[in-house]
């Protein structure tokens, strides 16, 4: 049913964008002040599941792309140069390779993966125009800023793939050796960069011509807080303050220096991590739901 993801279409990316908001915040917040295994496992697996939910199929080619360098690498990194712990593994050149340096290495790669994965979903879910919305009258230029940020490089690539067309159909397309290859690929960046250099200085003079940024300018939306949002708004923010207040108190941290020391497994920390897991599932179970209900509307029609 997900095979082609939802895309914007999902119904919590539908939902008002402060609630979008509000729910990146917390996850990816909590996320990256984390490092006990059980919170890293769930926020990884819940930034998959959603992820995909939202791409596709071809979610999982571009997260294992980006996280199984990210582990090898920063696993590896930290195990060479970080000889802190006190279990030795072995010796290389003399060096201690240590199984505290090698666990908060995969750690902390798990931990930006997973940061990673949530922000591909955020820029899915929050458009430019949330962005602008959100942003708008509070500061008009870091949200003019952030939405060129968001849409930039799906712009880049939507503009770099016509202007290969329009070379290959014009016959300019080489096909030959490595030079012509590289004499043609550098001259389709430049028309690249000139193409978004110029876009970007009409979008400036656009947005500046409309009075973007006046003190009393409106704009339009279609953004309404509806009782959904109500609702929504309302379990991210329980659950979210709940699972924030227990990262700030230290119950999704451990020690991994000198010593893997893991925390006391106590009722604050079940709850905490019940409600981070709550929090996390939120958008997937609305989106499962609102397309259930969407294929339930469309089969009585």
């Amino acid at each position: 049913m997900f095979k082609e993801g939802l895309g914007e279409t999902s119904s919590f990316a539908g939902c008002h964008p402060a609630v979008n908001l509000i729910f990146f915040l917390f996850a990816i917040g909590i996320t990256m002040f984390s490092t006990s295994p059980a919170f890293l496992a769930v926020t990884l697996v819940f930034s998959w599941l959603y992820s995909i939910l939202l791409n596709g199929r071809k979610a999982i080619k571009t997260n294992i792309v980006f996280t199984l360098p990210i582990i090898v690498i920063m696993a590896g990194i930290n195990t060479l140069f970080t000889h802190n712990g006190a279990t030795v593994l072995f010796y290389l050149n003399n060096s201690r390779i240590t199984l505290e340096a090698l666990l908060y290495g995969l750690a902390a790669a798990v931990l930006l993966s997973s940061v990673i994965v949530w922000f591909g979903c955020f820029n899915v879910v929050i458009t430019a125009d949330k962005l602008i919305y959100i942003f708008g009258k509070a500061a008009p230029v870091l949200g003019l800023t952030l939405s060129m940020i968001f849409r930039f490089i799906p712009l880049l690539k939507t503009r770099f793939k016509e202007i290969s067309m329009g070379q290959r159909c014009m016959g300019r397309h080489v096909s030959g050796g490595f030079i012509e290859r590289i004499r043609q690929y550098t001259k389709e960046v430049s028309i690249l960069i000139s193409w978004s250099l110029e876009a970007a200085i009409e979008t400036s003079d656009s947005m500046e011509a409309r009075g973007y940024g006046l003190p009393g300018r409106t704009s339009f939306h279609l953004f309404k807080f509806t009782p959904t949002d109500k609702a929504l708004l309302t379990g991210i923010s329980v659950s979210g303050i709940i699972a924030a207040v227990g990262c700030a108190l230290g119950k999704t941290s451990i020690y991994y220096y000198p010593k893997v020391v893991f925390g006391h497994w106590d009722v604050f920390t079940t709850v905490t991590f019940a409600a981070y897991a709550v929090l996390l599932a939120i958008p997937i179970v609305t989106d499962i739901f609102g397309e259930i209900k969407w294929q339930q509307y469309r089969l009585e029609i």
